[in-house]
């Protein structure tokens, strides 16, 4: 939140994740994702973060500047871009889903922490991309995964509330019909298409005056990513359902975390995801928009230490519930 004139972020390194460990992880359809990675291979726990659409890891800046200070050498951080976004690779219209996004965090998971405990957190499509990840392999929920924290999403229900509303437009539904047919046709029309898309994305970003380096730093991660990437994911957007994913976190700490006026993805459906969890803390965040990392990343970076030292008890409990049973 910005509180005078000067620009609090105008020296500001935005591009620190770019000198972290990186690899390349090969989906399982050969789409290749970008990781980067901070801290010890062999800490006790992982901590996955999953971005949101039309973002990128960097979105989590805050979180790994902070964080690697906070947790030291306890937590290895991995972030990637999922399919389409970032330097990933671009996807065929058909794997923009949000069960492929679970499977392409499976991918990663196994190709860059096969063993260990892992804190998954995920914001936006970020927080959907988990919960498909768990509805598929709930035998790495109940074995590894010791904490999730979900930053504005929702398990279901886009087409009904937020952004969905804003996608009911046959201007869109003819840019995916495009697609579908002749992706190269549909890059002459990215004017159009972010005419539609951008202002939706843009205004729904803060719920407060932030720096103006930072709105330019969000900006330029909509304006990076691809117009058939954009359209593509519409649909699945507007009408993923994963609440069977939710009986699989009913045991483990889960934090859920929304902006009160975030209107993507509205404060009520987060609510209404974690009625559905009885280990989660509730963080309401007054003011917040939708990317609540970026506008208030001291909130929400506390409530990741608060998660972590829950899920490091967790961890603690299995390992010693292992000795026993050995």
């Amino acid at each position: 939140m910005l509180r005078s004139n000067k620009d609090p972020l105008a020296n500001e390194n935005l591009e620190l994740m770019d000198a972290d460990r990186g690899s390349i992880v090969t989906a399982d359809d050969g789409v290749p994702l970008a990781v980067r990675e901070v801290g010890p291979t062999d800490a006790p726990i992982t901590a996955v973060f999953v971005h949101g659409y039309c973002l990128h890891m960097s979105s989590w800046h805050f979180q790994r500047q902070a964080l690697e200070q906070e947790w030291g050498s306890s937590v290895r951080m991995v972030f990637y871009d999922q399919r389409g976004h970032g330097k990933s690779g671009e996807p065929t219209p058909e794997s923009c889903t949000i069960e492929q996004l679970g499977s392409d965090l499976d991918a990663v998971i196994r190709a860059v922490a096969p063993r260990g405990h892992l804190v998954l957190i995920g914001h936006s499509m970020g927080g959907m991309t988990i919960l498909s990840l768990t509805r598929q392999r709930p035998d790495l929920v109940k074995d590894r995964v010791v904490g999730v924290a979900l930053l504005s999403t929702t398990a279901a229900g886009l087409a009904e509330t937020g952004l969905g509303k804003s996608l009911n437009n046959p201007v869109i539904d003819a840019f995916r019909f495009a697609v579908r047919t002749s992706p190269g046709v549909v890059q002459l029309g990215r004017g159009a298409v972010r005419a539609l898309i951008s202002p939706v994305l843009r205004a729904a970003s803060y719920g407060t005056r932030v720096s103006p380096r930072l709105v330019a730093f969000s900006q330029s991660m909509i304006d990076d990513t691809s117009v058939v990437t954009i359209v593509n994911f519409l649909k699945t957007l507007e009408l993923h359902n994963e609440k069977d994913a939710l009986v699989h976190l009913t045991r483990i700490p889960v934090t859920v975390m929304c902006g009160d006026e975030d209107w993507i993805i509205p404060l009520a459906s987060s609510l209404a995801m974690a009625r559905a969890l009885p280990e989660a803390e509730v963080v309401r965040v007054p003011q917040a928009g939708h990317l609540v990392q970026l506008e208030f990343p001291d909130k929400v970076n506390a409530a990741l230490v608060r998660l972590l030292t829950r899920a490091d008890a967790v961890r603690a409990r299995r390992r010693s519930g292992r000795r026993g049973i050995g």
